[in-house]
């Protein structure tokens, strides 16, 4: 009985590990404007492969400021071992500051990455395309930690 009891158990605690919230740090590099980044998101999940993934960064660059803000949907695809693939997409906000004047800018991003879902803190790459008055590309490297 209490071998059942464990498999029910074991059974139902990994769909409920995917399906809460998580956040964390990442760090990256706008390919285009040559710009390294610092960010955080949030994962927010909706169905069980579905997630909101709001984000925000912050690029240096030299002699101004440089925010970017997204709202995307994240859909998962779980590709066995602990990893998921995934690809989203969603709106973008951009916004510059140079010499106390700014500017902000909205625009659009698709993205695609992996993700270890093991344990309590995934590790995750990702790619990362924004368009805006012009296209850019970065990368970016991060960790979701599952909150509780």
């Amino acid at each position: 009985m209490s071998l059942r009891i464990a498999l029910v158990v074991s059974l139902v605690a990994a769909p409920l590990q995917a399906q809460r919230a998580h956040v964390g740090p990442h760090g990256g590099y706008n390919l285009d404007s040559d710009h390294a980044l610092v960010g955080a998101q949030m994962l927010l999940p909706i169905v069980p492969l579905v997630e909101l993934y709001p984000s925000f960064d912050y690029y240096f660059a030299s002699g101004a400021s440089l925010l970017s803000f997204s709202g995307d949907l994240k859909v998962r695809f779980p590709t066995g071992g602990g990893t998921d693939a995934y690809v989203g997409g969603g709106v973008n906000l951009q916004h510059s500051s140079v010499a106390g004047t700014g500017a902000t800018d909205t625009g659009w991003d698709i993205l695609f990455g992996l993700e270890s879902r093991r344990g309590v803190t995934h590790p995750y790459v990702e790619g990362r395309a924004l368009r805006h008055a012009r296209s850019q590309f970065q990368l970016l490297a991060g960790l979701n930690i599952t909150l509780y």
